[in-house]
């Protein structure tokens, strides 16, 4: 039999037409239920690409067992010839994605599919042995550093984000070595970013990095948002975010868990960061919560010798946490922490509210100076609340260099069942307290007039983000 169509009828057409919309409706939905490829995507960014590409465009295999670096070098490496035209975009879609260290590029963003995970290889061999940081003299374990499972060096607009996709760098493996101090460097990172500029990271979930989880060091206009941040309370250096020799750094929208300070800010070690002199100036930390029982919740120090001034810090939650905020220093340091302001904390199950150590005593080496003393000065804190608390504070500046200018005003601290009974342990520190309860100690006496300490607007580092979309599918060519 055969069946003709008459195609200069017009019912004729249409029948054609809708068949053929069918058919092409029926390809593409097929060719987005093929594995590999993902739903369409929104998110935030300071700027949207031009240039997108999956991770299994270049061999990947999502398994959790294969091991995938070459996939990710390959794939940003053939990013990295075109991303000067509008940028490129790497995305990685739902799987367990096995890697070593992988290095980005410029004008980039890596997009982590809320249902993909990052793995971090349990094999040395899989990252490099990198320079040692000038500010540091020596890597933070001793010896060499390990590249982080995420590194980029003199990057211009470079985002990490995701649908709070997941990195795990499998850490139980690290820890394990470094207590039976079978490690001569230091392990890797998470996330490092180094002499960087327009750097976001943001929507992500971290877990059990091998050290340090983000680390953004001696880079300027970086956005850390809405990160979670999750490590075993015993874990060794599991730092949550440290920003270190940086400038004009916002964090904001982040929880974190940690076996350490769940933010450390940083800027160098002894005789070798006061010679390199890069500051962390313009830090802006806010909507922080941190659970950290054997650190801080947020730390100064105490590697602080090229200097930290102009920090911003505001409605931070600690729960089961060792301290809030607390200065990390000591003889050899040299350096400075100064114009600190920190308002609207809210701190249940503390060890310290409040604390200042001026005989931190670790150093990179023989060559640290005795005479190198750090400056501390123009500490600000206000509008605070904490309850379950051992100790309202121990404050210890250094013998000839006093800590100066400790502002403490509206702060009632609630204690526990059997406090102790020296509440404020003070020396070599100099201040005023206004409306504080329990009472402060001699050296930062209650003041007649009440006065609310200084918190000054913080620079606006105007940050727009864009909402940035991406089909799903392939384009189906006619």
């Amino acid at each position: 039999m055969e069946f003709c169509l008459n195609l200069r009828k017009p019912h004729a057409l249409g029948i054609v037409s809708a068949v053929l919309i069918l058919g092409l409706l029926s390809i593409r939905l097929a060719e987005c239920q093929t594995p590999g490829f993902i739903e369409p995507i929104k998110y935030k960014a300071l700027r949207c690409r031009k240039h997108s590409a999956v991770l299994t465009d270049f061999g990947a295999t999502g398994d959790g067992k294969t091991l995938n670096t070459k996939a990710f070098k390959s794939a940003i490496d053939h990013l990295s010839q075109i991303a000067d035209d509008g940028g490129a975009e790497l995305i990685v879609p739902p799987g367990k994605w096995l890697t070593g260290s992988f290095n980005l590029t410029s004008h980039f963003t890596l997009y982590i599919d809320k249902d993909a995970v990052i793995l971090g290889v349990q094999d040395e061999s899989a990252y490099p042995l990198i320079e040692v940081l000038p500010s540091y003299g020596v890597g933070r374990d001793g010896g060499g550093r390990y590249s982080s499972l995420i590194f980029g060096t003199n990057l211009t607009d470079v985002v990490i984000t995701g649908g709070n996709g997941t990195l795990n760098g499998q850490g139980q493996y690290w820890w394990e070595k470094f207590r039976a101090k079978k490690y001569n460097d230091t392990r890797p990172y998470l996330i490092e970013i180094m002499y960087s500029n327009h750097v976001q990271i943001s929507n992500l979930t971290l877990i059990d990095s091998p050290s340090w989880n983000v680390h953004p060091v001696y880079s300027r206009n970086v956005l850390v948002k809405d990160l979670t941040i999750l490590a075993p309370i015993d874990s060794p250096n599991t730092d949550g975010i440290n920003p270190d020799s940086s400038k004009h750094v916002r964090i904001e929208d982040c929880f974190i868990v940690s076996g350490d300070d769940c933010i450390a800010v940083k800027s160098g070690w002894d005789q070798y960061g006061y010679k390199f002199g890069m500051p962390t100036e313009y830090l802006l930390i806010r909507r922080l919560t941190c659970i950290s029982p054997d650190s801080a919740t947020i730390a100064l120090g105490s590697e602080m010798s090229g200097g930290i001034k102009n920090v911003w810090a505001e409605d931070i939650t600690a729960i089961d946490t060792q301290s809030g905020i607390r200065i990390k220093t000591g003889i050899g340091r040299g350096g400075y922490v100064k114009d600190i302001y920190v308002r609207r904390m809210t701190m249940k199950t503390m060890k310290y509210v409040f604390w200042i150590t001026g005989d931190y005593g670790s150093h990179p080496d023989d060559g640290w100076d005795p005479k190198a003393l750090p400056v501390i000065k123009s500490i600000s804190y206000r509008d605070m609340v904490a309850e379950n608390v051992t100790y309202a504070a121990r404050l210890d500046g250094i013998s000839g260099d006093p800590f100066t200018g400790i502002c403490i005003s509206n702060v009632t601290i609630g204690l526990t069942e059997n406090p102790k009974e020296l509440q404020w342990n003070c020396t070599n520190v100099a201040g005023a307290t206004s409306r504080v309860t329990p009472t402060s100690c001699d050296l930062l006496p209650p003041s007649d007039r009440i006065f609310n300490c200084p918190f000054p607007d913080h620079p606006h580092w105007d940050v727009k983000l864009k909402t940035c979309s991406r089909s799903g599918c392939k384009k189906i060519e006619l």
